[in-house]
């Protein structure tokens, strides 16, 4: 599933820039495969753990990363359905407190990753060439949906970065 991913708004480019793989479907589950190895990797002890006292913490961050594959995949759901309502955008720091984190173990938020995951890649597959380079608007950006695809395994790869470098370190 490789294809032109399209005009990328700058905010999301430094999370795209971070695969490696061209094919979406293979950048997907090698992305998702990484954070569940690293996700396993982290005690039930230090998943309350924020590196500044301002900042989430690693159930929090996880939750984060949840949420955000949920709304990536539903705009390219919406998009590739050719669905022409501009999506709006969605406010991470209203999301995060309101996630229940701190009420759900690592091995729980661990599953719910690889099921959200699965379900993902599910609905990638499901679409064909042309719902793929399909566009929509999000947040008053134009995206396509492999660009989405992309975003979402981008955004898994940067926080995985951001929990080796600033929680796990």
């Amino acid at each position: 599933m490789l294809l032109n991913l399209g005009t990328i708004p700058s905010f999301y480019k430094n999370y795209v820039k971070q695969i490696d793989e061209t094919d979406l479907l293979q950048a997907l589950r090698i992305s998702g495969h990484r954070s569940l190895e690293l996700v396993h990797a982290i005690s039930e002890e230090k998943s309350d753990f924020r590196y500044a006292p301002d900042k989430w913490t690693i159930r929090e961050l996880l939750c984060h990363m949840i949420d955000a594959e949920r709304i990536f995949a539903y705009r390219a759901l919406r998009f590739a359905r050719n669905d022409k309502t501009p999506l709006a955008g969605f406010e991470e720091g209203d999301y995060a407190p309101q996630a229940n984190a701190s009420g759900r173990s690592l091995q729980k938020i661990a599953a719910e990753m690889a099921h959200l995951r699965s379900s993902t890649i599910d609905l990638f597959e499901s679409f064909t060439p042309e719902m793929l380079v399909r566009r929509g608007l999000a947040n008053n950006n134009e995206l396509s949906v492999v660009a989405l695809g992309f975003i979402i395994a981008g955004h898994e790869t940067h926080h995985c970065q951001v929990l080796k470098e600033r929680y796990l370190a």
